[in-house]
């Protein structure tokens, strides 16, 4: 039997042109640091980097960090920082491989080396990828960007730092927990961007890995899967430079915020309401869930009657049409997007991605039906079994006080002051609740419609 070669820089030429990374391995000099080294950076920002790179030039290569696990690094390390993206389209998958970053260091065995890569003024960029966990006081994230910027302020190098997570004002929030910890003196040389981006990136499994060797003609045990859609709306804020992501398709602006409350509420916020639905209702997949009966009209009435009069869209953006885009991706079978990775960490994801457009539907006098529908279902979820009985796992940093809680509702580290006070509020998900628990998720839809 023929052993199929490993994807490196010895073996990528053997590839189509089309599919070959789009500058060339090691030609690049380095001038972005970016922690976190997941699925999403590597399908995301990594592509656009390359792609600005290869049209606008400059010395723009990554040096990505793993903060703690080693399980993306080895295999990357293995094939030279190379590999491969399968943009996922129905059954049509189209393969290329990225060359952009030119090194990748592990936080929790070396520090040292990443807070020497801060202090470099070679770094004009440090970009984040670190889910909204690492955004507290003491995070080892935040440890590590505090010493690093100590050490560089001795030079002063201009640098921004950039979060792409998905939290509101995500580079006000960066800014913050960064002047609490070396003063307001930082802002000298240090911008924080906010962003807001935009990609389905499922995790990588078993599958992905054939899907791509299969594609490729080589071994790859660093690919990542994606659907066809990307966005990234940047504050255009660099004292030091950036690259010409706008000329891979970036929106620079002066203001982010419609754009991150538009895809915080919309897209986020059903993805997080067909988690928690469907993995009640055992949809092992996100388009599974949306495939339920009823479950695509309470998407449209959740869009529609509550979500869509909380928001100010960015002009030109048409609110029908964003909604109809959102569930369409989310029916995209090749994506295999599990519920229960969606439905992780719902404590810290509810109060961005939910819970502010039930305040503001409460605020103008209304009772939101489908999101109150979407809560009653998380909590739900958090009591640990589907609706045939079946155990759910609680990934939440939160779970013991979750499981702890006489109620839900009172748990200050979700609920904003005064939640539990709501009467109306309270009685729209007692009902919910009760209807959830007599007649499961699709007897409920079936009485929604």
């Amino acid at each position: 039997m023929t052993r199929i070669e490993r994807l490196s820089r010895s073996t990528v030429d053997r590839l189509d042109p089309a599919v070959r990374p789009a500058i060339r391995p090691g030609e690049t000099g380095t001038g972005i640091l970016h922690l976190g080294l997941g699925a999403f950076h590597r399908a995301h920002q990594a592509v656009c980097t390359e792609d600005a790179i290869a049209r606008g030039g400059g010395d723009w290569a990554i040096a990505a960090v793993a903060p703690r696990s080693r399980a993306v690094l080895e295999p990357l390390l293995e094939q030279d920082l190379l590999y491969s993206v399968l943009t996922l389209d129905g059954e049509r998958v189209r393969p290329r491989v990225l060359g952009v970053h030119a090194r990748a260091m592990h936080a929790a065995s070396d520090p040292a080396a990443v807070e020497a890569c801060l202090a470099d003024p070679g770094i004009r960029v440090v970009t984040l990828t670190v889910t909204e966990k690492a955004y507290r006081p003491g995070s080892e994230v935040l440890g590590l960007l505090v010493r690093g910027l100590r050490a560089r302020a001795a030079a002063g190098a201009p640098v921004a730092l950039v979060s792409c997570d998905n939290l509101p004002g995500n580079g006000r929030r960066l800014r913050a927990l960064v002047t609490a910890e070396l003063g307001e003196s930082v802002a000298d040389f240090v911008s924080f961007p906010s962003t807001m981006v935009d990609r389905i990136v499922p995790a990588s499994t078993e599958a992905t890995f054939a899907v791509a060797e299969a594609s490729l003609g080589l071994v790859d045990r660093a690919a990542v899967a994606a659907e066809p859609f990307s966005q990234w709306v940047i504050e255009d804020d660099f004292p030091g430079g950036r690259p010409a992501w706008d000329l891979a398709g970036a929106i620079l602006t002066g203001d982010v915020a419609p754009w991150e409350r538009l895809k915080l509420r919309v897209l986020n916020g059903v993805h997080s309401a067909l988690a928690y639905l469907g993995a009640l209702a055992g949809a092992p997949t996100i388009d599974r869930a949306l495939a339920l009966p009823g479950m695509r009209a309470a998407m449209e009435g959740l869009i529609r009657d509550d979500i869509a009069p909380t928001l100010c869209p960015p002009e030109g953006l048409s609110m029908q049409r964003y909604g109809r885009s959102v569930l369409e991706r989310f029916s995209n079978p090749a994506l295999r997007h599990r519920t229960l990775q969606v439905a992780t960490d719902g404590t810290q994801k509810l109060p961005q991605r939910l819970l502010g457009t039930i305040a503001d539907r409460r605020a103008a006098g209304a009772v939101p039906r489908h999101a109150t529908l979407v809560l009653a279902a998380w909590m739900r979820f958090v009591r640990g079994y589907a609706d045939d009985g079946s155990p759910l796992p609680l990934d939440d940093p939160l779970a013991d006080r979750l499981r702890a809680a006489p109620s839900l509702l009172e748990l200050d580290a979700v609920f904003p002051p005064g939640f539990a006070d709501d009467a109306e509020l309270r009685d729209q998900l007692d009902s919910w609740g009760r209807s959830l628990e007599r007649h499961g998720v699709l007897g409920t839809l079936e009485a929604l419609r």
